[in-house]
């Protein structure tokens, strides 16, 4: 079983950004969880856009980086196949390139659950029918 929980781009934009809607949920969730979370270089690129390119933001998100808080395991090109496949069967939802990476990381980190305030995750599905465990704001649910 793997520790840690893997990071969507929601609640990560939440936290960095004060005025969001779900910022005192992610400010808790982030100090009640242990400091290990998993995401993709594709989450990274939506929070920075998201977050206007602010800078603070980005410094944050960089320290969280180099102490080991926020680890980056997933590389797309050896996991091509399966995105590719995840964004084809949930074309209709629409699934985006960061949510189907999520996805098949939790494929590739067993016990891990996703930290989003996507309600699509409850959703998809992990190895084609499997459940993918969430955390998520009350609200979401």
């Amino acid at each position: 079983m793997t520790e840690g929980v893997i990071l969507d781009t929601g609640p990560l934009v939440a936290y960095l950004i004060e005025q969001d809607d779900y910022h005192a949920w992610a400010v808790q969730m982030f100090s009640d969880l242990p400091p290990l979370f998993w995401t993709c270089e594709a989450v990274l690129t939506e929070a920075a856009y998201l977050t206007g390119h602010d800078p603070r933001a980005m410094r944050l998100v960089g320290d969280f980086l180099e102490h080991g808080w926020l680890r980056i395991p997933f590389q797309f090109a050896p996991e091509q196949k399966r995105v590719i496949e995840l964004m084809e069967q949930y074309h209709s939802t629409p699934m985006s390139f960061a949510d189907a990476c999520l996805v098949r990381m939790t494929e590739m980190l067993d016990g891990c659950s996703v930290m989003t305030i996507d309600h699509d995750f409850e959703v998809y599905r992990k190895h084609r029918r499997q459940r993918i465990p969430t955390l998520m704001p009350a609200s979401r649910r």
